[in-house]
């Protein structure tokens, strides 16, 4: 009987330390599954003025390591727009880090009238900060503006400062808005005669020396050379003739068309700043990127890192060349090699799986009008003189005085409110009736008031696009709607700002750790991405976010 317990008491031992091992072992899977279950760095890409449709007009000419790679490995959110208007550079790469839109976060354009200085402000010009890089006033730049957090700012935050923020763009906005405000740096393209990378005082007092050896590697001069066509142009079927009046070209060139050599026409183009105008920017902003995980040794460990690139060139040759040109299709099939070999880098420094890219846009673009009107399709150019002497006119004829109007920029009139009262006049009374003057104008088709912005709750339609574009302290008090496809710029090139789909819909694709594959034609709009990263790392949403994680995204 004794021995019977003895072995009893023997077996229970043994048993509850087998037991207690193996609690300890799946205690320490489980650590580990909780250590690695996060991206070691999360990229963000944004491909300023890309329209969803070039990843399927363009489809047949990319390769299977960029944008086929996303679509292939990762989740494609096909009906991905912007959920408020104007659909402008720095709006956009604010709202999509920081979960909102320029009704919270407060950048309610690229510049703005400011109704406290009475002056004209650019979204992230900074007088109180030094340059960093260069003499000129090109580093004085930060944040300061972005009135609310982005999910870089939420992981710095949650990591005890540990994770790092880098963020890397050809424009200053591009590089600051999306970096946050605890940003580790912002690094954005300085051309002219320098053709630099450069960052502000606001967050370092010295360049490190792996920009420094960047700056100084001649990686910029490299790309003076000819721009041809990557293929026989002749294939190039997904856009129009090259030859053609719809296009700016460059300084130096009689016509817009195929090859355009650099070195010859850098002199006359501003210098280095014709390098942001053509595809080679955008690889250039790779090569930094590149640069900028190995110096800042990102993605090392197991603290999430967040990299944010914004590829400016694309912007630029919109602009110049317009929607339908050989150069936009260029620009894009060599824009997909220079995202493969970044893939590439990426699996090769922090390991294939180890890190989580999202891909989007800061807007689309509008096709040239003058093309749109060659193939009969309503559009056209506002003439903004004769608006403005119409205008005028019915200032000094109905308050004797044109001097009641501060400022008219960005589709809003800014009224003087001190000379409204001192004129003994009512303030919604002048909002409401300039706005009846403003709806009867040749190529205005919807005007709203302030008051009414601030008062109406709207949930679909440009009105409820313009009510999360409406900041209630920066914004105007009366806005301003054109026709589709009516713009006030030159007669070549494209542009932006409107709440119609060529400015709204873009791209939106997730690839690697944590991501699941898949496609959704479920609408998404741009404040979801934030979110969805945010949950994806566990931390904090930024604190202005409105937007919804996308779950099905999310493996």
């Amino acid at each position: 009987m004794k021995k019977t317990v003895f072995l009893f008491v023997l077996l229970f031992v043994f048993s509850a330390i087998g037991s207690q091992e193996i609690v300890q072992i799946r205690n320490a899977k489980t650590s580990n599954m909780v250590s690695n279950a996060k991206p070691k760095l999360v990229v963000g890409i944004v491909v300023d003025q890309m329209r969803y449709d070039y990843l399927t007009r363009f489809e047949s000419k990319f390769g299977t390591g960029g944008f086929k790679r996303m679509m292939r490995e990762g989740f494609n959110c096909k009906n991905n727009h912007f959920n408020y208007v104007p659909t402008y550079t720095g709006p956009g790469h604010a709202s999509v880090y920081t979960g909102t839109t320029p009704k919270y976060h407060g950048i309610i354009g690229n510049n703005w009238y400011d109704k406290e200085v009475k002056e004209m402000v650019y979204c992230a010009g900074d007088t109180t900060v030094n340059s960093i890089g260069t003499q000129t006033d090109a580093g004085k730049m930060s944040p300061h503006r972005m009135q609310t957090t982005t999910f870089g700012d939420e992981n710095r935050l949650f990591t005890q400062m540990k994770g790092k923020t880098i963020g890397v763009a050809i424009k200053d906005r591009g590089a600051i808005l999306p970096a946050g405000h605890s940003a580790n740096a912002a690094y954005w393209f300085h051309g002219k005669d320098e053709g630099v990378w450069i960052t502000s005082s606001f967050y370092r007092n010295t360049l490190p020396q792996w920009v420094v050896d960047f700056n100084t590697s001649d990686k910029a001069e490299s790309y003076f050379k000819d721009w041809n066509t990557l293929y026989d142009i002749s294939i190039y079927n997904e856009s129009g003739l090259d030859k053609n009046i719809f296009e700016g070209g460059f300084k130096g060139k009689d016509n817009a068309t195929f090859p355009y050599n650099l070195e010859d026409l850098k002199t006359k183009n501003n210098g280095f700043d014709i390098l942001k105008a053509t595809p080679y920017g955008n690889s250039l902003t790779t090569d930094f990127a590149m640069a900028a995980i190995k110096g800042e040794a990102l993605g090392k460990d197991n603290i999430t890192d967040v990299l944010t690139v914004s590829y400016s060139s694309t912007d630029y040759v919109g602009h110049n060349f317009g929607v339908n040109s050989k150069e936009v299709e260029d620009t894009y099939i060599r824009l997909d090699k220079d995202l493969e070999r970044f893939f590439i880098y990426l699996d090769a420094t922090i390991g294939e799986g180890e890190y989580t890219v999202f891909l989007t846009a800061d807007h689309g673009a509008v096709d040239v009008p003058a093309y749109l009107q060659s193939v009969k399709i309503p559009a056209g150019y506002i003439n903004n003189n004769d608006r403005k002497a119409e205008f005028n006119k019915f200032l000094m004829a109905t308050y004797g005085t044109t001097d009641i109007v501060e400022n008219i920029s960005n589709g809003q009139v800014f009224l003087d409110r001190d000379k409204v009262k001192t004129l003994g006049l009512n303030l919604i009374t002048v909002q409401n009736e300039i706005a009846n003057e403003q709806i009867a104008y040749k190529n205005v088709s919807k005007v709203y008031t302030a008051t009414t912005m601030n008062s109406t709750n709207f949930v679909t339609g440009v009105e409820s696009l313009l009510q999360n574009g409406f900041n209630q302290k920066r914004s105007g008090d009366v806005i301003l709607v054109n026709d589709a496809s009516y713009i006030s710029y030159s007669k070549t090139g494209s542009t932006h700002g409107s709440g119609l789909n060529y400015d709204t819909h873009v791209p939106l694709l997730f690839f690697g750790k944590g991501i699941t594959k898949g496609e959704t034609y479920t609408k998404t709009v741009i404040s979801d991405i934030a979110p969805t990263i945010s949950a994806l790392l566990g931390i904090s949403f930024p604190n202005g976010s409105v937007g919804m994680p996308l779950g099905f995204v999310i493996d």
